[in-house]
Protein backbone atom coordinates (compact mmCIF):
# COMPACT_ATOMS: atom_id res chain seq x y z
CA UNK A 1 0.00 0.00 0.00
CA UNK A 2 1.04 3.71 -0.45
CA UNK A 3 2.02 6.18 2.56
CA UNK A 4 1.10 9.78 1.98
CA UNK A 5 2.45 12.98 3.82
CA UNK A 6 1.26 16.22 3.29
CA UNK A 7 3.64 19.91 3.12
CA UNK A 8 3.62 23.46 2.65
CA UNK A 9 0.44 23.88 4.91
CA UNK A 10 0.44 27.52 7.12
CA UNK A 11 -0.70 31.21 7.79
CA UNK A 12 -1.50 33.56 5.10
CA UNK A 13 -3.14 36.56 4.71
CA UNK A 14 -6.08 36.89 2.31
CA UNK A 15 -5.06 37.03 -1.25
CA UNK A 16 -2.14 35.30 -0.79
CA UNK A 17 -0.47 31.82 -2.13
CA UNK A 18 0.52 28.37 -0.92
CA UNK A 19 1.52 25.35 -2.56
CA UNK A 20 0.85 21.76 -1.06
CA UNK A 21 2.89 18.76 -1.60
CA UNK A 22 1.78 15.48 -0.83
CA UNK A 23 4.98 12.64 -1.31
CA UNK A 24 4.03 9.09 -1.65
CA UNK A 25 5.87 6.10 -0.70
CA UNK A 26 5.87 2.47 -0.35
CA UNK A 27 4.37 1.90 -3.96
CA UNK A 28 4.28 4.62 -7.03
CA UNK A 29 2.23 7.21 -7.07
CA UNK A 30 1.32 6.52 -10.80
CA UNK A 31 -0.61 3.52 -9.90
CA UNK A 32 -3.40 5.92 -8.52
CA UNK A 33 -5.67 8.57 -9.31
CA UNK A 34 -5.20 11.38 -6.41
CA UNK A 35 -6.91 13.79 -4.72
CA UNK A 36 -6.98 16.81 -2.16
CA UNK A 37 -9.72 17.22 0.32
CA UNK A 38 -10.23 19.63 2.69
CA UNK A 39 -11.88 19.60 6.42
CA UNK A 40 -13.05 23.00 8.23
CA UNK A 41 -13.35 23.31 11.98
CA UNK A 42 -17.48 21.84 12.83
CA UNK A 43 -17.49 20.81 8.90
CA UNK A 44 -17.14 17.65 7.20
CA UNK A 45 -14.33 16.59 4.91
CA UNK A 46 -14.56 17.86 1.16
CA UNK A 47 -14.04 17.33 -1.82
CA UNK A 48 -11.60 19.89 -3.63
CA UNK A 49 -9.50 18.30 -6.57
CA UNK A 50 -8.42 15.26 -8.38
CA UNK A 51 -5.98 14.47 -11.07
CA UNK A 52 -5.97 10.97 -13.00
CA UNK A 53 -3.58 8.47 -13.27
CA UNK A 54 -1.39 10.32 -16.08
CA UNK A 55 -2.20 13.60 -15.44
CA UNK A 56 -4.99 13.78 -18.53
CA UNK A 57 -7.81 14.96 -16.43
CA UNK A 58 -8.55 17.30 -13.81
CA UNK A 59 -11.10 18.31 -11.94
CA UNK A 60 -11.62 21.13 -9.36
CA UNK A 61 -14.81 22.11 -7.14
CA UNK A 62 -16.88 25.13 -7.49
CA UNK A 63 -15.40 26.32 -4.31
CA UNK A 64 -12.05 26.95 -5.64
CA UNK A 65 -11.92 26.39 -9.47
CA UNK A 66 -9.96 29.20 -10.95
CA UNK A 67 -8.22 29.85 -7.71
CA UNK A 68 -6.50 26.12 -7.25
CA UNK A 69 -4.51 23.95 -10.05
CA UNK A 70 -3.65 20.38 -8.95
CA UNK A 71 -0.99 18.59 -10.82
CA UNK A 72 1.57 16.01 -10.40
CA UNK A 73 5.10 14.57 -10.97
CA UNK A 74 4.78 10.59 -10.93
CA UNK A 75 9.23 10.69 -11.38
CA UNK A 76 9.09 12.80 -7.96
CA UNK A 77 6.03 10.28 -6.62
CA UNK A 78 4.89 13.49 -5.64
CA UNK A 79 1.30 15.61 -6.00
CA UNK A 80 0.78 19.35 -5.43
CA UNK A 81 -1.86 21.81 -5.24
CA UNK A 82 -1.28 25.33 -6.07
CA UNK A 83 -3.61 27.63 -4.37
CA UNK A 84 -3.99 31.48 -5.30
CA UNK A 85 -5.78 34.05 -4.23
CA UNK A 86 -6.55 32.56 -0.61
CA UNK A 87 -10.02 33.51 1.16
CA UNK A 88 -10.41 33.23 4.52
CA UNK A 89 -13.31 30.30 3.97
CA UNK A 90 -9.85 28.07 2.84
CA UNK A 91 -9.05 27.50 5.98
CA UNK A 92 -8.77 23.80 6.91
CA UNK A 93 -7.16 20.89 7.17
CA UNK A 94 -6.25 19.61 3.27
CA UNK A 95 -5.71 15.92 3.06
CA UNK A 96 -4.81 13.82 -0.29
CA UNK A 97 -5.76 10.77 -0.75
CA UNK A 98 -5.37 7.91 -3.31
CA UNK A 99 -7.65 6.45 -5.59
CA UNK A 100 -6.64 2.75 -6.56
CA UNK A 101 -10.25 2.50 -8.46
CA UNK A 102 -10.63 2.29 -12.67
CA UNK A 103 -11.76 5.63 -12.41
CA UNK A 104 -10.72 8.90 -10.97
CA UNK A 105 -13.08 9.81 -7.46
CA UNK A 106 -15.01 12.67 -6.49
CA UNK A 107 -16.39 11.15 -2.95
CA UNK A 108 -14.47 10.13 0.33
CA UNK A 109 -15.49 6.55 0.01
CA UNK A 110 -13.67 6.92 -3.86
CA UNK A 111 -10.33 7.09 -1.80
CA UNK A 112 -8.36 4.29 -0.62
CA UNK A 113 -5.75 5.66 1.71
CA UNK A 114 -4.74 9.16 3.26
CA UNK A 115 -2.61 11.57 4.61
CA UNK A 116 -2.35 12.67 7.97
CA UNK A 117 -3.35 16.53 6.92
CA UNK A 118 -1.57 19.90 6.54
CA UNK A 119 -3.06 22.88 8.20
CA UNK A 120 -3.75 26.06 5.99
CA UNK A 121 -5.38 28.98 7.79
CA UNK A 122 -6.27 32.41 5.87
CA UNK A 123 -6.29 35.49 8.37
CA UNK A 124 -8.23 38.39 6.91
Amino acid sequence: QVQLVESGGGLVQAGGSLRLSCAASGRPLSSYHMGWFRQAPGKEREWVASITRSSGGTYYSNAVNGRVTISRDNAKNTMYLQMNSLKPEDTAVYYCAADSGAAVGFTLNEYDYWGQGTQVTVSS
